[in-house]
């Protein structure tokens, strides 16, 4: 017996509520504000509204999701479904009907808008080095006086010309193409060598380009830089959510899902691989190609990858289980080096695929990126250093010590718009940017897709369909500031305005951010006392963590703080401070670094001794496990209020008004300020 109003869970979006049952999933996608393809208007003859139902039981979000939960098989899908994608779970949107909890995956193709995903790649400086190089040389005649082997002879000319020696050994595929080399290029061929050790492709004649491919696996999303290994130029960028999302958002989500489905594992490492091979191809076919030559797959010779150690461990296949339990246990700390066939990477069968060393816990690869990128390592000053990513890793300390830990609770979730009432991705409707006037609480606000501001614009080309991350730091900030909500996150009842309304529903106070004209779902975007207890439990969470990685270097406050991850990359520091999301610090000192991680994982790309760098790092920062402190539970409550409960904020004392509940005075009398 099905429940009246089944639950369902749409990914990547993170939308979800609960729908009428027997409401197509197009129509459940149109209540919850979640795009579909339907050019066809929903009349089953188009194709476009393919989406994938996720089978299994889910506990995070209460759920069994089955295929029989979307109701019969219609024959109208029977025309642009095959039996190969009838059977993985395809169905179309605008016929199946929901009968019972789903999770929902809506495939990139069938949204309407896509998700902007910002991983740019920044200038680095570095001297090139790479692991792969290539080498031109020109064999000596076989004959029957000296009918040496085709290999010997060309072990002999890396000898000879370029003192490659030693046991230089061949890859098996490289091997096969020898004989044919030789006689394309008349003797003269071009060997890519990695580590001057293995002879991984030989080209005829002298080739030209040699190319490596950094790819950075996020928890939410996936970046690949293309790059030149000759000159180290990034010859083109892609990016894509990572396609796990639909597994959970954050990495217990998808422990989860392993340990309660039999295939769960090799379904996650399926669905990553996938992925990925995708953002080969862009890489290899952007838009305007910013290359005169046709790159093949063949010529990407060396692979450098960073992620988190869940993600490494789903990449890889090894069992997360123990990731998911005290002492969190990983099943390797040192780099990796793996065949991209051993893989399934769409690249050069024969290349290395270099795995950035982990930490600890879940501090992976992607933490040692960002410290080759950033080199806190080296610095006399001490550095804070915040991913606000989706499992919020910190880094802090000089060249005399490093730590690193996690917020010890999921922050994407909420700052993502998983958890909030009309949270969504970064996609084109989403409000990305929000002010708020202090006398009539008039709220101006910016999408992403557009220019120009609410203010600057008809109400109706807004098409707002919700809010992302930025946006929600931005108006609990404003309402902070302007007095609408006090310092303990609660709604001020006593202020004037009609935009504070109370939930039919839920009997809970609401600000009305945005009103129905202004929408593309026809309803109200508002900001509920939930979404507000939500970014302060995401915000506590990461001063908490800073806070207590400064008391365990004995400082109060770090000299520099730099925001990293695409997301900190739109967050507003100011707006951030305001709200307490990292200890108080001149506002010219803090800076958002963008993809470091990437950055750094192309750093070990372009140059082979940053790989031995990265091994020193991972061996000299200390991980702390921040939730084991015995104060780690008192630091979080009292972090819950904007800024804190009691931590002073003098770099703010222009910016909150006290009006607004914030005792400037009793901070003053206290000494804190």
């Amino acid at each position: 017996m099905h429940d009246d109003n089944p639950m369902v869970i749409f990914q990547p979006s993170g939308r979800r509520g609960r729908v009428p049952l027997g409401a197509t999933i197009m129509e459940a996608s149109r209540l919850l504000g979640v795009g579909i393809e339907a050019l066809c208007g929903g009349l089953q003859v188009c194709g476009k509204c393919r989406v994938l139902i996720e089978t299994g039981r889910f506990p995070k979000y209460g759920i069994d999701s089955q295929c029989d939960h979307a109701g019969p098989w219609r024959e109208a899908e029977g025309e642009h479904l095959s039996p190969e994608e009838r059977a993985a779970g395809y169905r179309l949107a605008c016929a199946a009907r929901i009968d019972g909890d789903l999770l929902i995956y809506v495939p990139e193709e069938s949204r309407p808008g896509k998700q902007v995903v910002s991983k740019d790649a920044r200038p680095i400086v570095i001297e090139i080095d790479p692991a792969v190089k290539s080498y031109s040389v020109t064999l000596d005649r076989a004959s029957l006086e000296e009918p040496t082997a085709d290999l010997e002879r060309l072990q002999h000319a890396l000898k000879r010309d370029h003192g490659i020696g030693g046991g230089l050994t061949i890859d098996v595929k490289a091997l096969r193409s020898l004989p044919q080399c030789i006689r394309e290029g008349a003797g003269h061929l071009t060997a890519s060598i990695w580590m001057d050790q293995e002879i991984i492709r030989l080209q005829p004649g002298e080739a030209e380009h040699c190319y490596g491919l950094a790819l950075d696996i996020g928890t939410t999303t996936l970046a690949g830089y293309l790059c030149d290994l000759h000159s180290g130029t990034v010859v083109a960028t892609a990016s894509a959510m990572n396609p796990q999302i639909q597994f959970g958002e954050d990495v217990i989500s998808r422990i989860n899902y392993h340990l309660n489905n039999a295939d769960g594992l090799a379904h996650l490492q399926e669905t990553v691989i996938e992925g990925l091979n995708r953002l080969v191809e862009k890489v290899l076919s952007p838009p305007d190609p910013p290359y005169e030559h046709v790159i093949h797959r063949g010529d990407i010779v060396d692979v450098a990858v960073c992620g988190n150690t869940l993600m490494q461990h789903l990449l890889l296949g090894l069992d997360p289980e123990s990731l998911g339990m005290t002492p969190f246990v990983p099943a390797h700390h040192a780099g990796l080096n793996i065949r991209a066939r051993d893989l399934g990477i769409d690249v050069n069968p024969s290349a290395r695929i270099f795995i950035l060393p982990n930490e600890a816990g879940f501090v992976g690869g992607d933490n040692i990126g960002v410290m080759l990128m950033e080199a806190p390592q080296k610095s006399e000053d001490i550095v804070l250093i915040i991913d606000i990513g989706t499992n919020g890793e910190l880094i802090i300390g000089n060249r005399q010590r490093l730590i690193c830990s996690t917020c010890s609770c999921a922050t994407g979730p909420a700052l993502e718009g998983a958890q909030i009432e009309f949270g969504m991705r970064a996609a084109p409707g989403a409000i990305e940017r929000v002010r708020i006037a202090p006398d009539t609480f008039a709220v101006d606000y910016k999408v992403v897709g557009r220019e120009l501001w609410r203010s600057q614009s008809p109400p109706a080309e807004m098409q707002t369909r919700g809010i992302c991350g930025s946006g929600i730091l931005d108006a609990v900030a404003a309402m902070f500031r302007t007095g609408l909500i006090t310092p303990s996150g609660a709604f001020d009842s006593k202020v004037a305005t009609d935009r504070l309304r109370e939930n039919a529903d839920s009997g809970m106070l609401e600000f009305v951010l945005v009103r129905s004209p202004e929408t593309s779902i026809g309803r109200d975007v508002t900001i509920s006392q939930n979404d507000i207890r939500q970014v302060q439990l995401a915000k506590a969470a990461i001063y908490t963590g800073c806070k207590l990685m400064l008391q365990r270097i004995g400082i109060a406050r770090p000299d520099r703080i730099k925001l990293a991850g695409a997301f900190g990359n739109h967050v507003d520091p100011v707006m951030a401070l305001t709200i307490g999301m990292f200890p108080d610090c001149p506002r010219e000192q803090i800076t958002s670094i963008g993809n470091a991680a990437g950055d750094g994982c192309r750093m070990a790309l372009l140059n082979c001794r940053k790989r031995i760098e990265a091994e020193r790092i991972a061996r000299r920062v200390e991980y702390v496990e921040l939730s084991m402190m015995s104060n780690f539970q008192d630091e979080l409550i009292a972090a819950l209020d904007l800024p804190h409960q009691c931590d002073a904020f003098p770099h703010l004392a222009d910016i909150l008004p006290t009006g607004n509940g914030y005792d400037w005075e009793a901070q003053i009398r206290s000494g804190a300020v």
